[in-house]
């Protein structure tokens, strides 16, 4: 009578193993699905953060100024790059970004230190980017400007982070859009001189 009973405890043991090791497989893969992704989503953060404070000479900051979406005649814009070794302001009139004018100053490594580091305290790269549709910015604040700010190394963009002044389309940019472009625009003495010919 005990071997009997011993051999019918033995496959319902064996069938609560293999459920409690498929609940604790569909468990795992749903805080997968549901945390938005892999840990590696977390070190992004901190791969721009390193990138954005490395100073050598193939990294630099990069920031976009959309106007208003008008006709091709009427359309401004302008971008300020910064490296270590130089600065440039550049203004285009219409969407094929012809160039209206431009600034282009030396820099030197100590002062892209202390910029980059001002726009690491002021959460340059501290949004996450759209991975779909989201991060299209075509057509986004037909009304108003659009800023877009990256971070970039020889290979292109590390990180880009967008925002509007329109409020349906706040973006990815979660800092202060008043502070990061004044500072992009304190590295260019007398900016007003191109800005205020595209009149954004």
């Amino acid at each position: 009578m005990y071997k009997g009973n011993s051999s019918r405890v033995l496959p319902v043991v064996i069938v609560l193993i293999v459920i409690a090791i498929a609940v604790a497989a569909l468990v795992s893969i749903g805080r997968v699905i549901f945390s938005g992704g892999s840990p590696a989503d977390s070190s992004q953060v901190d791969t721009s953060r390193e990138s954005l404070l490395n100073t050598a000479s193939d990294h630099n900051v990069r920031m976009t100024v959309r106007g208003p979406i008008v006709a091709d005649e009427d359309f401004r814009s302008y971008r300020v790059t910064i490296n270590a070794t130089s600065r440039s302001l550049v203004t285009y009139s219409g969407y094929l970004d012809e160039t209206i004018g431009s600034k282009r100053l030396n820099n030197n490594n100590r002062a892209y230190e202390q910029f980059v580091h001002a726009l690491d305290k002021a959460n340059l790269v501290k949004g996450t980017p759209y991975n779909d549709e989201r991060d299209d910015t075509r057509g986004i604040c037909a009304t108003g400007r659009v800023y877009e700010f990256e971070v970039r190394d020889s290979d292109g963009a590390v990180k880009r982070l967008w925002t509007s002044t329109c409020r349906g389309s706040k973006g990815t940019f979660v800092g202060s859009v008043e502070q990061v472009s004044n500072l992009f625009l304190e590295q260019i003495p007398d900016n007003d001189e191109l800005l205020d010919k595209i009149d954004l």
